[in-house]
């Protein structure tokens, strides 16, 4: 009897023993594919120029790392349970999400109880000692549904001449399909979200819901009519700041005689106040133009009462410094992010030790702004006349020193020069402690124009483009200043469609929405 019991447990061991064997296999093979793709990646990115990938495909690499370690978490924590004998699907780790989850979304519970609450050792009911909670993000697929409308209609019973009913409410599409939520969520799709029209016509499909990309469109052209008044007075508020930052990115466009795509330009305009505790919103418009030249800039920012623009190198913006305004012309203020990238695709493609030194040095620079981050101006001003200034009284000539010693041909030298060239709008921050060390505000807020356009390919017409600008503009905003904006569009829709005073658009501009943080009623 003990022999077979012997047996038996031998063999249950090396049940167990194949089992843990085939899931460190298994964890073993995740990881090889695990270092194989991140090697493929570092080979692209490092290697060869002819091999590398096109910036635009890092993340679907990055994407594929994700997702690998995923399955190699898997498997290791798969081959932990079966190492530790726990069958039950719990798992070693304490990596828990409590209370990272927002308040304001509904809970719904669920109690788990044991299979028997009696005492193994016959004493009878056990009592409830405490609890273990956990929490996890679910996801309620959207619905949609119909919205009916009923107008009753009342008429006297003694005479037949008087008939009332309740007049119908204006729609941005009268007497169509949509409703206003149901509008917004298909601009904020494409141009916050990045989908197409023609991918959200294939997600209503699988819905039973019918719709073309031209309707889609349609819906969306309605409301940016109904916006532009929104978009002026963003504009008006953009036209009253003193510091502004601005930026462009191509906008291809379908040139309709040719058959072709021609390139034109989105341009940005951008204010945000937050990083020196400004009480102003922050704001972005987009424009579209058939071109990159200053002329377009100039004619931008007609009537502007601004001081300082807070820009890239790129030599059109200089015209603007020779503007006759009763302001005086644009002060130019350029971006040390521009010049550090420059030093750092060096430093990295080279090990040339003046371009690291340089990287370094720049760096200690955004260090010093790091600690003031969020301080009254007057407190940012104080930290980089004591700090800052003497970094930058050492660098220019350093600069200069090492101009001297190189190759004026060379790479090193034309990086050099293009710092030197523009010091006084790189230097202009130690002057106002408004003024930022880099064009990253309108930078990030211009991000998503370029994932729409790339998934978008291109505009259909100019006038598609500026139709693009508009809602883009209000959907960044909204994003600024940390609002839905689905729930911000609908309701602003309905209001303006409903007879809103024109005389009091301000109420409706997003950063006076509710925040996004806060529960809907």
């Amino acid at each position: 009897m003990n022999l077979m019991v012997l047996q038996e447990e031998n063999e249950h061991l090396k049940a167990l023993l194949a089992e843990a064997q085939a899931a460190l296999a298994e964890s073993e093979e995740a990881r090889r594919r695990l270092e194989a793709i991140v090697g493929q990646l570092n080979h692209e990115k490092f290697g060869a120029k002819s091999e590398k990938l096109h910036p635009d495909q890092y993340h679907l690499r990055l994407e594929d790392v994700a997702i690998a370690q995923g399955v190699l978490d898997a498997a290791q924590e798969k081959a932990q349970r079966i190492i530790q004998g726990r069958s039950d699907g719990t798992s070693g780790s304490h990596r828990r999400n409590r209370g990272h989850l927002p308040a304001h979304l509904p809970r719904v519970e669920r109690i788990i109880e044991p299979e028997s609450t009696l005492c193994p050792c016959g004493c009878g009911e056990m009592a409830r000692i405490g609890e273990d909670v956990s929490e996890r993000l679910d996801v309620v697929p959207a619905q949609l549904r119909v919205l009916v409308t009923r107008r009753p209609k009342y008429a006297c019973r003694r005479c037949s001449g008087a008939v009332v009913q309740a007049h119908a409410p204006e729609h941005v599409v009268p007497g169509a399909l949509p409703t206003e939520a149901l509008i917004a969520q298909v601009i904020v799709a494409k141009f916050g979200d990045h989908l197409p029209f023609y991918r959200q016509a294939e997600i209503y499909a699988r819905q039973g819901i019918q719709l073309d990309r031209a309707t889609l469109g349609n819906w969306a052209g309605r409301a940016c009519f109904h916006l532009k008044p929104v978009a002026s007075h963003m504009r008006w508020h953009l036209a009253c700041a003193d510091r502004l930052f601005m930026d462009e990115t191509t906008a291809p466009v379908l040139d309709p005689g040719r058959g072709k795509v021609k390139k034109g330009f989105f341009w940005a305009i951008a204010c945000d106040d937050r990083s020196h505790g400004g009480q102003g919103p922050p704001i972005v418009l987009f424009h579209y133009a058939p071109g990159r030249g200053g002329e377009h800039a100039e004619r931008f920012l007609q009537g502007f009462s601004g001081q300082f623009l807070q820009v890239d190198a790129y030599e059109g913006y200089d015209r603007l410094t020779r503007l006759e305004r009763s302001q005086g012309p644009w002060k130019l203020v350029h971006c040390w992010s521009h010049l550090r990238r420059r030093f750092v695709k060096l430093a990295r493609n080279t090990k040339s030790p003046i371009a690291e030194a340089a990287v370094r040095q720049i760096a200690t620079l955004y260090a010093v702004e790091a600690t003031v981050r969020g301080m009254t101006p007057q407190a940012r001003l104080a930290a980089r006349q004591k700090h800052s200034s003497p970094i930058i009284a050492a660098l220019k000539p350093w600069f200069e020193k090492q101009l001297s010693m190189i190759s004026s041909g060379s790479k090193l030298a034309e990086d050099i020069r293009y710092g030197l060239a523009h010091w006084e709008g790189l230097t202009r921050f130690l002057d106002d402690g408004r003024l930022e060390l880099d064009t990253n505000p309108v930078e990030n807020a211009i991000r998503p124009i370029c994932l729409t356009r790339k998934n978008a390919l291109f505009a259909g017409h100019e006038v598609g483009a500026e139709n693009w600008a508009l809602l883009s503009s209000v959907v960044a905003t909204c994003k600024l200043n940390d609002v839905n904006p689905v729930a911000y569009l609908a309701e602003t829709l309905d209001a303006i469609i409903n007879g809103h005073p024109q005389s009091q658009i301000e109420e409706l501009m997003p950063w006076r929405f509710r925040k996004t943080s806060s529960p809907n009623p």
